[in-house]
Formats: C-alpha cells, sequence, structure tokens
C-alpha cells in the first residue's frame, strides 16, 4: 500500500513545491492577485474550514490543475493560492498550502496539517540553496526538500522536543527598535494639547464635625484618587477609546504542556490572536512558551502588519507536549525583559498563563527543589528588583481550568504587583485577555507615590489601610507615604487613614500629595490636594445627627470583607471549613446593617454576591480544591489591589461581581464578545469539578 502511495504522489506531484510560471496561467484567468489578503479581523473571526482536495487527472501539472489551485485559500494565512505568485505545497493528506506558510509552520516545530490534524510523516524545509536566489525560479524549479519523520514510539511518556526550532541568542538584545519619530510626535503634540487633570484627588472625613470637648482614636479619613482620560488631539497611539496612549512591551509566557493539547491550546490561539491584532505598531509583543523547557518563539516584535502576521503565525504552530516548567518560562520571559535594548516602552507586563501544577521546581515530598510554601525562587530577581531600578514589571497570572496551581500563580502575582484570574470556563480565555489588556493598553499614570502629612502637631497618623501596596507610617507619626505604581485610564484607588485626633478646637487634619510620572509624556508630575478639615462645634447636638459618610463606609466594608476572606481561606487550607463558612457568614450580616447596604451600594451589593458564592464553593473538600481556593484567591487579588481580575462570571455584563472595572476594560470586553458572537450577558456555564 505504501509504495502505491509513492508512485501516486511521484504521478500527481504530491509532496512538491512547483513555482508556476504566469505564462502557464491563462489570460482571462481573474484570480485576485496575492495582495489582496485576509484582514486580520477576518482571520481572527472566521473558522479554518477544509481546503478542496488537489485534482489531477495525469501525472503532469495540467491547466486545471493549477485553475484550480487559483480558487483555493491557503488555510494558514488565509490568502488566496495563486498559480504564479508563489510556490504551493501539497501534503500527503492532500491539503495545499503557501510554501512559506507551511515551512514557517515546520520551522517552529509543527508536523500536523492544520486542516485535517493528521500527523505528517515527510514534511517541507526550505531548500537553503534555492532561497537565496535572486529572481524567480525557473518552470521546473523544486522548492522543497523532503524529510521522513522518525516513526513515535507508541506509550512513550518521554518528552518530544518539536524540530527545526530557530536556535536563540545568548542575549536576548535583538529586540525592534522603536518607531521613535512617531513616538516622541505623539507625546509632543500631547503635551502641546494641554492635558487635562491626569489625577484627581478627592478626601472624605468619616463625618464633618467633631464636638471640641470630644477625641477620637482612630478618626477615619478617605483617600480618593481617579486618574481622568486625557483631553487631548487624538493621534495614531491611541487606545481603544481613541485617545492617546503609551506604548507597551508585553510578553506573554503560555504553557503548552501536553495537558493543553485538543481544545485548550486551539482556546489559547484564538485568545492569543485576539490579543495581536488590538495591540498597535507601537507595542512590541514576544512570545515564550513552556512545557519541560522554555523558548522564545520570537523577540520583542513591533506589533505593525507585518509583525502581526509574523507572530500569528508562530502561535497557530504550536503544539502541546511534555511536563510543566513555570520557572524556566518566566526566566526566560524575564529575560527577554531585562536584555532588551530599547527600554522606551516604559509600561511593561509579563502575561503567565498555566493550567498544572509545575512538575520541575516545585515538589511538595520534601526534596531538594522548592518548598510548597516559598514560592519566591520562582520569580526571577530582575523583576523582583524591576520597582527598585526605577520600572515595574508587573506578571498578571492566569489560571486556566480547574487543576493549576492557584496558590503557585496567585503568589508570583502577588510578589510582581500584578494580578491573578481564574480562568474556569475554558471558554472564557479570551475575555480574561482582552479585560488584562484593556487595562495594560491605557496605562495613564506611572511611578505614582501618594504623600500623606498632618497638619496640626498634635494630630497623629495611626496606620494606613492600603490593600497589597506598600505603605509606611513614619517614626513620628506625623507622616506616611503609599507606594501605588501604574494607574490605568479612569481607574480609581480608595486608601483610608486612621487618625488620632485630640479634644481641642483643632480643624485641619491632613494634607496629601501625589507625585507620579505622565506615562505618555514621561514627565514627572506633581498633585496635591486641599488640606483635610472638620468642623469643631462647642454642642455635640449637631454631630450626633450626622449620619456619616457612605463614602467612608463603602470602602471599610470592601476592607473588613477583604480581611474575612483572607480569614476564611486559612481555616479552608487548614481543613476547617465549617469554620470558614461561619467566617463569611458573619461579614455578610455585618455588611448588612451598614449604612451603604441600606442604601443599596452596588460595592456592597457586589461584595455580599461574592461572599455568598464563596461560601457555596467551600461546601466539601473536593469543591474546594478543584475551584473553590482558586475563586477565592482572584478575588483577594482584585480586592487587595482594586483591581478587576477574571473569576467566576465576572466578565459578563449581568454579572454583580464587576468592580474595578475600568472604561477601557469594558470596551475591550465588548470586542470580545462580539468577536466571539455571544451577547454580553450570556453566562457560560461553569464545568463540574471532576
Amino acid at each position: 500500500m505504501a509504495s502505491k502511495w509513492r508512485k501516486a504522489k511521484q504521478a500527481l506531484g504530491l509532496n512538491l513545491c512547483y513555482h508556476v510560471p504566469k505564462t502557464m496561467v491563462d489570460d482571462d484567468d481573474e484570480s485576485p492577485p496575492m495582495s489582496e489578503r485576509v484582514s486580520d479581523a477576518a482571520l481572527l473571526s472566521r473558522p479554518i474550514t477544509a481546503a478542496a482536495a488537489a485534482a489531477a487527472a495525469s501525472g503532469r501539472l495540467s491547466k486545471s490543475f493549477s485553475r484550480k489551485h487559483s480558487s483555493e485559500t491557503c488555510s494558514i494565512c488565509l490568502a488566496t493560492m495563486r498559480p504564479g505568485k508563489g510556490a504551493i505545497f501539497t501534503a500527503e493528506c492532500s491539503h495545499s498550502f503557501h510554501f512559506r506558510c507551511v515551512t514557517s509552520n515546520v520551522k517552529h516545530g509543527n508536523q500536523i496539517c492544520p486542516i485535517c490534524r493528521a500527523k505528517w510523516k515527510e514534511i517541507p524545509l526550505e531548500n537553503p540553496d534555492l532561497s537565496q536566489r535572486d529572481g524567480p525560479l525557473q518552470n521546473n524549479a523544486v522548492m522543497t526538500v523532503i524529510r521522513r519523520l522518525p516513526s513515535t514510539p507508541r506509550n512513550s511518556n518521554r518528552h518530544v522536543v518539536p524540530l527545526f526550532y530557530a536556535a536563540e541568542p545568548a542575549v536576548f538584545d535583538d529586540d525592534e527598535p522603536l518607531n521613535r519619530g512617531e513616538v516622541s510626535q505623539n507625546a509632543a503634540s500631547d503635551a502641546d494639547g494641554n492635558l487635562s487633570k491626569i489625577i484627581g484627588i478627592r478626601a472624605y472625613p468619616e463625618v464633618s464635625s467633631v464636638p471640641r470637648s470630644k477625641s477620637c482614636h482612630e478618626f477615619t479619613v478617605l483617600i480618593n484618587l481617579k486618574a481622568a482620560v486625557t483631553n487631548s488631539t487624538q493621534n495614531s497611539s491611541t487606545d481603544n477609546l481613541g485617545l492617546p496612549r503609551t506604548p507597551v512591551d508585553l510578553v506573554t509566557v503560555l504553557d503548552i504542556s501536553g495537558s493543553m493539547a485538543g481544545t485548550k491550546l486551539a482556546l489559547l490561539k484564538r485568545a492569543m490572536g485576539f490579543v495581536i491584532h488590538n495591540m498597535s505598531s507601537n507595542d512590541r509583543l514576544s512570545v515564550v512558551t513552556f512545557s519541560s523547557t522554555a523558548r522564545r518563539l520570537f523577540p520583542l516584535r513591533r506589533m505593525s502588519e507585518s509583525g502581526r502576521q509574523q507572530a500569528l503565525l508562530a502561535v497557530n504552530s504550536l503544539v502541546a507536549n511534555g511536563g510543566t516548567n513555570i520557572a524556566e518560562g518566566l526566566r526566560k520571559g524575564a529575560k527577554v525583559m531585562e536584555e532588551r535594548r530599547e527600554k522606551k516602552n516604559t509600561v511593561a507586563s509579563v502575561i503567565l498563563l498555566s493550567d498544572g501544577q509545575d512538575t520541575y521546581t516545585v515538589d511538595r515530598s520534601g526534596g531538594n527543589k522548592t518548598a510548597p510554601n516559598n514560592y519566591q525562587s520562582l520569580l526571577p530577581s530582575s523583576i523582583q528588583d524591576s520597582k527598585r531600578l526605577g520600572f515595574q514589571i508587573p506578571v498578571h497570572t492566569f489560571g486556566f481550568g480547574i487543576d493549576h496551581d492557584s496558590i503557585l500563580m496567585h503568589s508570583i502575582s502577588e510578589m510582581s504587583g500584578g494580578t491573578f484570574s481564574f480562568i474556569e470556563t475554558e471558554a472564557a480565555i479570551q475575555d480574561a485577555f482582552a479585560q488584562c489588556i484593556g487595562g495594560l493598553l491605557s496605562v495613564v499614570v506611572q511611578n505614582l507615590v501618594v504623600e500623606i502629612e498632618c497638619i496640626h502637631p498634635s494630630i497623629k497618623l495611626q496606620s494606613v489601610k492600603a490593600g497589597s501596596y506598600p505603605s509606611q507610617v513614619m517614626g513620628n507619626r506625623r507622616s506616611g507615604v503609599i507606594d501605588i505604581g501604574d494607574l490605568y485610564a479612569d481607574e480609581e484607588r480608595d486608601f483610608l487613614l486612621l487618625l488620632d485626633v485630640p479634644a481641642g478646637n483643632h480643624t485641619q487634619l491632613v494634607k496629601v500629595k501625589c507625585l507620579f510620572k505622565d506615562a505618555l509624556t514621561k514627565e514627572s508630575l506633581t498633585v496635591e490636594s486641599e488640606e483635610v478639615s472638620i468642623e469643631r462645634p462647642e454642642s455635640s447636638a449637631a454631630a450626633q445627627e450626622e449620619e456619616g459618610s457612605i463614602e467612608v463606609d463603602r470602602q471599610r466594608n470592601r476592607l473588613k470583607a477583604t480581611e474575612a476572606i483572607s480569614e476564611a481561606r486559612t481555616a479552608a487550607e487548614n481543613g476547617d471549613l465549617d469554620n470558614a463558612i461561619s467566617v463569611l457568614e458573619n461579614c455578610r450580616k455585618m455588611l448588612s446593617r451598614t449604612i451603604s447596604a441600606k442604601k443599596q451600594d452596588r460595592l456592597c451589593v457586589a461584595m455580599d454576591a461574592e461572599l455568598k458564592e464563596m461560601q457555596e464553593r467551600m461546601a466539601s473538600r473536593h469543591v474546594y480544591e478543584a475551584s473553590g481556593r482558586a475563586y477565592v484567591l482572584s478575588g483577594l487579588s482584585s480586592h487587595s489591589w482594586q483591581r478587576a481580575t477574571a473569576r467566576g462570571d465576572s466578565t459578563d455584563s449581568s454579572s454583580l461581581i464587576q468592580s474595578y472595572q475600568t472604561p477601557s476594560m469594558v470596551e475591550m470586553l465588548n470586542r470580545s464578545q462580539t468577536m466571539l458572537k455571544r451577547s454580553p450577558g450570556e453566562r457560560l456555564i461553569r464545568p463540574k469539578p471532576r
């Protein structure tokens, strides 16, 4: 049978790639030129369909065979395959592709037909002698070298390294240069356009008046910061709302271990296609993949039209096999950031996705590897020290499915200043990525530091409630500082100051100053708030009638709920699920008695819904380990950083749990759901724990 197939291939010209001269095409052939390429949007939204089987009626390449190819589409790049406009490769499964597309797939280790998923026994390689030629090839020029792949033994559990990976340089200083002229021109025009107020500061004392005879040990003042959207002239480097923004360097570190095979890998490719399509020509992307080892698919590359096409081809070539070495993937991703030549794109982030447990670095048996509760060694020192060196590289982690190591992923995000998202439903991966990049592509404030100073000498700063943000109260208790970092457009941050206010007529309490860098113009700026003051009447009657600030009450509830979630998680990890559920129930009862709850405040309603969801996910040990732990950790990440994360149905517009979403995130989510042809309110059904 095999010999018959070989003879048939020789007769039909299969596995050979012919360059058909233009003279072989009829004059009346109206096939569209090769330059008419399908857009990126179509490439991302169109399902891949099987190409028509190659037709051949004789042993020679006839005109009818050429005409047949002229109407076919390459299923890798979705461009037309027209004779005389590039070489065509027909595989042993009878599907045809552009030669350059299929050799790119093979170079990246993919020996499976993109259409029928048949594993090729023979693969095309570009002939190095012919690839150096200038001008068109002759009629009989053959552009392929066929190499037969060795058969793989059945039931082999060893890691199979895909062939023909491009060699990596010792130093990753091969990042594509930035378009300096365009970036600087955009920043200059924005500066000339008079930026609107980049950041706003508002302060709310818990009550507006305190009797002179009364002292307050923990008088609460809320500091609210909000990054504004700029009002300047639009230009080519705009965010998804059409406003100027700073370019981004993004490295995605993706798990392609054996457990990612099939639907998971297909959904990951689609989600990465969405990311690639929504980056601008001044943004740069590099993709690192890991299984038993890690490799860089391509260096930091500008997402121009050609950059997008090359990135899509590289991502499409991914195959899943091997173990899970998260530490090696992170190390290589950090190396891309650390060794880049051009760091003008000061907004830099890493996205890490994994669906499994690290089988190389983390050993829970007590061996020589990293202990399960000490994940610091997993995070490369260059990322840990990035804030100290003047630039921050947060790692935003995504736990894919119910088998990932949520404790590890949450720890990595916390140590780097990133967020942790739990993608419970596999089909929600694109929405989760969309929400994340909606924020990353809208950074307006960088290196934000808040300085607090007490005005009257008798006022003392007891503590600062800042969640995961580093904060410090100075020794004299007269001042403090909060290190915040980056803010997205329209993003808010709320912090509570607890003050000692003695009896007397002291009305002036504190003043707040924000020091930061404009992400677009790179200019260092300072914004000061008005002094926070209260009235000190002699009579206590007016003060007793005051209900209190709902803004302060709202943030108190958020902090108390976050503390309850953390306490419940500790109890659950210690095996006491009943106590964990009780802690959450007590917190819900406390919230129901607050001013915010009585006024149906949105954040308070969302917190109650989330606490109830967590209780349900602690119904049994099995349910908690399957999804409860990851859901709880993602919630903690969101509330402690005051930044949106994906968990459950949080990316759906009908969900109550949508805290901290910005307009840029919502717009990007709408794009994703429109592309997937799913209405924003259509919920995804999460899988039942196995």
